[in-house]
């Protein structure tokens, strides 16, 4: 049998009840009938009347309710708002906080897939430089770094060593013992998930690799990592040149990790768009979410792409 789908609906304040309304009629019966969207029954049903579309939600108290199985079943998160794209601040990390425990301890289940987490404003979590990935992986009680933020498709993933962190800050994180967790992380996941020992291009921090200056955070840091991987047995190369690997190199490699998050998103998310998912890795479970932010600039304007979302979907639906 197989097993339920959880989605986390994230921000009210955003665009993702119109992605999830656009993409409930591209599932099919079998998607349907397993998955359970954990938000606020009201004030979706209030944002899926404003938008205009029409979707059977109903209210449920658990995963285990089959009642009306085609229709959206949502588990309910207490909120008080009057404005339904303008929740308080306050009230909504609350809300946000509440969903993200309850698909946490839901996920520990060994009936569910997985998690497909919707966009959450990083600021609503409450701490700096965190994001969903960092919450989860303390909630998975993860402390070593070994949790990864992998952006996947077909073609190519990418990867940050480090993730949510002002560029400041980013050179005092590097660490040797970081890079060699987070890519044997990265190895054991594609060996399991694809049977093949991926070819990963590791990128450099500065600009052409400092020039590999005996002082660089490639001399010291960066090269030793990989040496010492390379005896693992990875199949790696690096430190790779930031600037130019995205021009044509990249198609020589499965995953290509950066130093910081736009160092690798920027130059993928230019190639691909919307056409990749989010995978959190090392975690207790299976966690996705769709590779955009809240976008408060087009609520109510209709003009937000689903595809990202519906790959998470997918993604699930192909592992169970």
């Amino acid at each position: 049998m197989k097993k339920k789908i959880l989605v986390v609906g994230g921000d009210l304040n955003s665009i993702n009840s119109e992605i999830i309304f656009k993409s409930w009629p591209k599932f099919n019966e079998s998607i349907k009938k397993r998955l359970y969207l954990i938000s606020n029954y009201d004030v979706l049903s209030k944002q899926l009347k404003k938008l205009g579309y029409r979707i059977n939600l109903v209210k449920v108290k658990n995963i285990h309710e089959k009642n009306n199985d085609l229709k959206l079943k949502v588990l309910n998160i207490d909120l008080k708002s009057n404005n339904i794209f303008k929740i308080n601040e306050n009230e909504n990390s609350r809300f946000i906080l509440r969903s993200l425990n309850l698909a946490h301890n839901l996920a520990l289940n060994k009936k569910i897939a997985g998690i497909v987490n919707c966009a959450i404003d990083k600021k609503l979590l409450k701490k700096s430089n965190y994001g969903v990935t960092e919450y989860l992986a303390s909630k998975c009680n993860i402390k070593d770094n070994s949790e990864v933020m992998l952006i996947h498709n077909k073609n190519l993933s990418v990867s940050p060593i480090t993730t949510h962190l002002n560029l400041k800050d980013v050179a005092k994180k590097i660490q040797k013992k970081t890079i060699i967790q987070k890519l044997k992380t990265i190895n054991i996941w594609y060996k399991k998930k694809f049977k093949k020992k991926p070819k990963i291009a590791v990128l450099g921090l500065n600009p052409h690799n400092g020039e590999l200056k005996k002082n660089t955070e490639e001399k010291k840091i960066i090269i030793p990592a990989l040496n010492k991987l390379k005896k693992f047995g990875l199949n790696l190369k690096g430190p790779e040149v930031a600037d130019t690997i995205f021009i044509n190199d990249y198609k020589k490699y499965d995953i290509i990790v950066g130093m910081y998050h736009d160092q690798v998103l920027a130059p993928f998310k230019t190639l691909y768009k919307f056409d990749a998912i989010n995978i959190t890795l090392g975690l207790k479970y299976t966690r996705v979410s769709p590779d955009h932010g809240v976008a408060r600039n087009l609520i109510l304007k209709k003009k937000s792409n689903p595809l990202s979302f519906i790959r998470c979907i997918q993604y699930l639906n192909s592992i169970y």
